[in-house]
Order: C-alpha cells, then sequence, then structure tokens
C-alpha cells in the first residue's frame, strides 16, 4: 500500500513539473503621447500671477524609461476675452513658468503647446470659488461614530450651475484624496462635505488622531472638467473592486486640431481656489 501510495506522488510531482512551461505573452503598449499638466490655480486673497506647467511623454506600463521631462516646447496662454498673451519660459526640467498671469474671473483662456512640430490646444474659463465657511471635526457624522472625521462648509450660490473639486491632504500621506461636488441638489445653500479615514491594513490607512494636520483646498470648476476628474475619481476608486465598471482611457480636452488621433493626455484647467490648514485637538 505505501508503495502505491509512494507511486502516485511520484506521478502526480512528475506531472506537475512536466506542465510548468515558460509563456511568452506580448504585452502591447500604446502611442507614446504629450503629456500636458495645465493647473492654473488662482488662490483668492493673492495675485495669482505665478503660474507653472508640466509637460512629459506618457510611458509604457512596464518600461523603464528614467526620464519622460519635455523640454524645448513652446508653451502660451491667451486671455481670449483681453487678447493677452502670457508667454511661459522652459526651465529645461519639464516645468514652464510665468510670473505675468493675469487671472480674471468669467474669462476664458486658450492654452496653445507647440512640441516636436505638433500644435495641442485647449480652452477653459475661470471658474470662481466661495469661502470656507469652516472646518470642523467631529466623530458622529460620518461612516464610523467611533473615528474622527473632518467637515468642510461652504456656501454655493443662487440661481447658477456651480461645481467644485475639494482636495484633502493629511501631512505625511502618500496621496491626497479628491472629492467631486456639484450643486445639482443643493444649490443656494450650505454645503457640508466630509473626510474619513478607515483603520484598513491593507492599504496601510489610519484613522485621524489628535496632533494630525489636514490641508483643505476647495476649488470652483466648469462642468467640463467636473466630469472629467469624476470618472478619474470613480476609477482611481473602483480600482481592485470586480464589480466596478472596466477601467478606459479618459480624454482631456487638450486636442491637436491638424492631428485628432495624436491627442494628447492630461487636461488644461483655470480655477479660482480657497485653502485652509486644520488640526485635530
Amino acid at each position: 500500500m505505501k508503495t502505491y501510495i509512494k507511486s502516485l506522488i511520484f506521478l502526480f510531482t512528475i506531472t506537475i513539473i512536466s506542465c510548468e512551461d515558460v509563456v511568452d505573452i506580448e504585452v502591447p503598449t500604446g502611442q507614446t503621447r504629450l503629456v500636458i499638466e495645465a493647473s492654473l490655480d488662482w488662490e483668492k486673497g493673492t495675485a495669482g500671477n505665478e503660474q507653472q506647467i508640466k509637460l512629459s511623454t506618457s510611458t509604457p506600463y512596464f518600461g523603464n524609461v528614467s526620464s519622460t521631462e519635455v523640454t524645448g516646447a513652446s508653451v502660451t496662454v491667451v486671455n481670449e476675452n483681453t487678447s493677452e498673451i502670457f508667454n511661459f519660459t522652459d526651465e529645461n526640467d519639464g516645468t514652464y513658468t510665468t510670473t505675468t498671469f493675469v487671472p480674471i474671473a468669467g474669462d476664458t483662456y486658450s492654452l496653445e503647446v507647440i512640441y516636436n512640430g505638433q500644435t495641442y490646444t485647449a480652452s477653459e474659463t475661470l471658474m470662481t470659488v466661495s469661502d470656507i465657511n469652516s472646518v470642523t471635526q467631529s466623530i458622529e457624522g460620518g461612516f464610523d461614530d467611533e473615528l474622527l472625521e473632518l467637515n468642510l462648509y461652504f456656501d454655493d450660490p443662487v440661481d447658477e450651475e456651480n461645481y467644485y473639486l475639494i482636495r484633502y491632504y493629511e501631512t505625511g500621506d502618500l496621496f491626497a484624496s479628491l472629492e467631486d461636488v456639484s450643486d445639482e441638489f443643493t444649490n443656494g445653500n450650505e454645503i457640508h462635505d466630509f473626510w474619513e479615514k478607515e483603520d484598513d491594513e491593507d492599504s496601510n490607512e489610519q484613522p485621524f488622531l489628535p496632533g494630525d494636520v489636514v490641508d483643505v483646498s476647495l476649488y470652483g470648476i466648469s462642468e467640463q472638467y467636473y466630469n472629467y476628474i469624476r470618472l478619474l475619481i470613480e476609477q482611481y476608486d473602483g480600482g481592485g473592486n470586480p464589480f466596478s465598471s472596466t477601467a478606459a482611457e479618459i480624454r482631456g480636452n487638450c486636442i491637436n486640431p491638424s492631428n485628432p488621433s495624436n491627442y494628447a493626455f492630461g487636461y488644461f484647467r483655470v480655477t479660482q481656489v480657497v485653502r485652509e490648514t486644520y488640526t485635530f485637538q
């Protein structure tokens, strides 16, 4: 009987070993594209004249490219209402800067990037944002009544459509948390948003504790950007969820008029922002 069992184990082991064939899989790679990070954010109470735009190139997911910064491009922004032109200086590290930008609420701005003989354009309208009424803490308004949460309150203007992006960042975290907000059901009222962190070993997330410091940024954004960032947030939050929709490429507003198939990744936005820092007690 023992000899029979040993023979079965031997045959089973041989079978497993014989199935260990090396399989080389061709992983498709997409076209290398220009990536435009152009967020012209005008902080309330400042001149907003100093702005920066970043250019890089996309890379394959499994690629080992060490540097993707784009230099030698021409970057300009034009106020379409006043025809004023703002030239951005190439800093030779992938960033392009200006100290002469003039933000005007309600005006439309257009971006033009010329790189490798290709021209990329985009346009956005500078939306205003309400002041922050207050930032508080509590333990009863979130999903878990035993955990601290941060509360943000601000007023929404009456009789107009408004869209917001809220950025929460705790000092020491690797990434910020983003929330997209529409006033569809809260028009003209005070809007309340909260941020609560769970005790999650898988993501190394820990609940808020006294002494934790959080930076809060509230942006007034266009409906076009709201639709864009909302999809990005949904895909990010749905990562690893077997019931979430299949991730798909999300295009921004940076187009190539003469060669539409050679569009750029990224988004050109022009916003007004208010910021506040809160320390948990």
